[in-house]
């Protein structure tokens, strides 16, 4: 499902155009809007035309929580309409639309909408509003609904960073109260052992258990093992709800595994399984690159490192350690629970993802400046050759031009990977964000 927003709409006009047509317009416009998934809208139901119009319409949006503003220049109107909402809206993003122009009736121009939309991106743009997205067509962008879907899961989230950030892992700590003061992204840290600290019921475990034992081949692993992993699914979720968490980001190694006696990799997968948005290795902008795509109705985002390049048959492997949802399974390999590292104590899920058209995501800030790193390929059937959550992926670019934008900008080593094409959508994501846009 995808995440909910609310959006604010107004059509503006001048009645020396054809405002009667535009109001039928705008009529089936509003039907249409009202049909969108997990979409609320609050539609000025007439026509701003004058100023008094506009003054009205603010009043009447500002009892809402509104996440967006969608403006139609029905008709070509006046410059300070959109002024004056873009003054009280300046902090949401903001879409300015243009219908298509009607066929010639023997007179002038019938709408002028395009130009409509044309002085309102200088106006703003002039006025220092860079992020308006300019859209002219019949039907609303839904490209930018759903990049304003990436924005409204980030603003006033709540995460939690359990421990730090992975040790040597510098490259992906975060500044907090930057993400608190510019995003609205509360982030709380908590002592790793808070995972484990509630004990669950027999029942509890026995009921995990049956969920583990149905996902996994778990014949790899010791049935105590496999009791700790449905033990800490427990924990782990009642300290997410205990907490109101909406993602947590976990320093996974070195100390989880002597801590608690196995691993979180496992648990993760099971989690994540479940719609819960769970990072590796303390990697707080990774975690809400996840929780962005999430927003989007992707279930199951994938945390993978850029771990093998292949430069001569130009493919990357999109590997971690064991921690992706078992829904991306490719139901050719064995998926199962296996232990290859913390000396027989890193119990992680063990499969080859499955095949598809994929893209790649990471919100990521170096020197100052955040930047939405995107990457769009393939993943292709492979064996089963080594342990972890892995996908053979070729890219649209080739893999050394991928590797050069990675290394020459400074991306983490981290990088979410999701099913199907969200380029266009990201690139959005990241103007109304205000943030630069990187594509490999």
């Amino acid at each position: 499902m995808k995440g909910h927003i609310s959006l604010g709409v107004v059509c503006l006009a001048r009645k020396t155009f054809d405002y009667l047509e535009a109001a039928k317009i705008y009529e089936n416009t509003k039907k249409e809007l009202s049909q969108l998934e997990n979409v609320a809208v609050h539609a000025i139901d007439n026509l701003v035309i004058e100023i008094d119009d506009a003054k009205e319409a603010l009043e009447e949006l500002r009892p809402y929580k509104l996440d967006g503003i969608i403006i139609i220049s029905g008709t070509f109107h006046l410059g300070h309409l959109a002024l004056m909402i873009e003054q009280e809206y300046k902090s949401l993003p903001i879409l300015l639309w243009a219908y298509n122009e009607l066929p010639y009736n023997g007179g002038k121009i019938r709408l002028n909408s395009v130009c409509g939309v044309n002085l309102n991106a200088s106006n703003f743009y002039k006025a220092g509003y860079t992020n308006a997205v300019c859209h002219i067509g019949d039907t609303v962008d839904e490209n930018w609904i759903d990049a304003v879907r990436m924005r409204a899961v980030l603003v006033n989230s709540h995460v939690g960073i359990i421990g730090s950030n992975a040790q040597g892992f510098f490259n992906v700590s975060a500044d907090l109260l930057k993400l608190f003061s510019e995003y609205g992204v509360l982030v709380d840290n908590y002592q790793i052992s808070s995972l484990f600290e509630y004990q669950p019921t027999q029942r509890e475990i026995d009921v995990e258990l049956i969920e583990v034992n149905s996902a996994f081949n778990c014949h790899f692993v010791t049935e105590e093992q496999t009791k700790k992993v449905a033990s800490l699914v427990v924990s782990t979720e009642h300290f997410l709800k205990e907490n109101s968490l909406d993602a947590i980001a976990i320093r996974c190694w070195p100390e989880f595994a002597k801590l608690y006696g196995i691993s979180p990799c496992a648990m993760m997968s099971v989690l994540q399984t479940k719609g819960y948005i769970l990072g590796c290795e303390g990697d707080i902008e990774a975690t809400l690159s996840m929780l962005a795509c999430k927003a989007l109705g992707c279930e199951a985002p994938f945390l993978a490192d850029l771990s093998q390049v292949n430069l001569k048959e130009n493919y990357a492997l999109m590997w971690h350690c064991g921690v992706a949802p078992y829904t991306l399974w490719d139901h050719k390999s064995v998926c199962s629970l296996d232990t290859y590292f913390a000396g027989g104590k890193g119990v992680t899920a063990d499969f080859v993802l499955k095949s598809g058209e994929c893209s790649f995501l990471r919100i990521d800030t170096a020197l100052g400046e955040t930047r939405v790193f995107t990457i769009h390929g393939h993943a292709i059937p492979m064996e089963k050759l080594i342990k972890g959550t892995y996908a053979k992926v070729i890219f649209d670019s080739d893999i050394s031009d991928v590797l050069d934008v990675v290394t020459s900008t400074g991306i983490a080593h981290h990088v979410v990977m999701i099913y199907g094409d969200y380029l266009t959508i990201f690139k959005c994501f990241a103007k109304i964000m205000k943030w630069t846009y990187l594509k490999a």
